[in-house]
């Protein structure tokens, strides 16, 4: 299917990133000179997104300000100044401004560069393969050695018929979660109102055997800490050379 609206989360602290993020949230922290949150949303644009809400609470008048400049996708915010209601929590008020239906979720302070001469992006890929009558998620994940920026730690195990479970040491196929989901929006409706975890309902999709992964067709980069920058650009100088060679 088509999904042509996002929730973004950007509304974490970015502790890990001081001293830059005393003074400026973490999803605008530049990578070779463009903010990470324009990055994801950059993704989603080319995804075929139209509409995406972002949350905001750290700096929040700063991220406001930086998003009156993008008119694409359209911008909505969801405000968490008065509460931070981590991702589930944060997910499900910001679909309140969505139509029910599918939507992507996407972290705002990572992102990828999809393999040269891919026919359909890594997100419209992911909102093809997405089929809520028999998953209740599908994530977007990608195999270590193609991460940039990354603490190594492997998140799911993936079966060939493409279900996920929570990796253990020495399990086949381990994968790290890319930062991307499709679902609907229902699906959070019988969830708290305050603040609780996306791991949560991973764990719950999990146990009915609907928690599914379809693989990055790229590479994947984070900056976490104010040292990751110089390694995501670096690794962004490297892809930009293999391409144009």
């Amino acid at each position: 299917m088509t999904i042509r609206q996002a929730m973004v989360l950007a509304a974490g602290l970015g502790t890990r990133m001081r001293p830059i993020t005393d003074t400026i949230p973490k999803p605008l922290v530049k990578i070779a000179g463009k903010a990470m949150v324009d990055y994801a949303l950059d993704l989603l644009e080319e995804g075929g997104v139209t509409r995406a809400v972002v949350n905001v609470h750290y700096l929040a008048d700063q991220m406001e300000a930086h998003l009156k400049a993008r008119h694409h996708p359209e911008i909505l915010i969801s405000d968490e100044r008065d509460q931070l209601l981590d991702s589930g929590g944060g997910a499900k008020k910001g679909f309140h401004l969505l139509e029910p239906g599918p939507v992507f979720i996407m972290n705002s302070d990572l992102f990828w560069v999809d393999a040269p001469n891919v026919h359909a992006s890594s997100l419209t890929r992911l909102g093809q393969f997405f089929d809520p009558q028999t998953m209740d998620m599908a994530l977007l994940c990608v195999p270590l050695e193609r991460t940039t920026g990354h603490n190594g730690k492997k998140d799911f195990s993936l079966s060939p018929d493409g279900r996920l479970t929570r990796y253990r040491d020495g399990m086949e196929n381990p994968v790290v979660y890319a930062g991307a989901i499709a679902l609907t929006t229902g699906l959070l409706n019988n969830t708290p109102d305050g603040p609780f975890s996306l791991n949560r309902i991973f764990d719950r999709a999990i146990e009915g055997g609907r928690l599914y992964g379809l693989m990055l067709n790229g590479d994947w980069l984070t900056a976490g800490t104010p040292e990751a920058i110089g390694e995501a650009e670096a690794k962004l100088a490297a892809l930009a050379a293999e391409t144009a060679a």
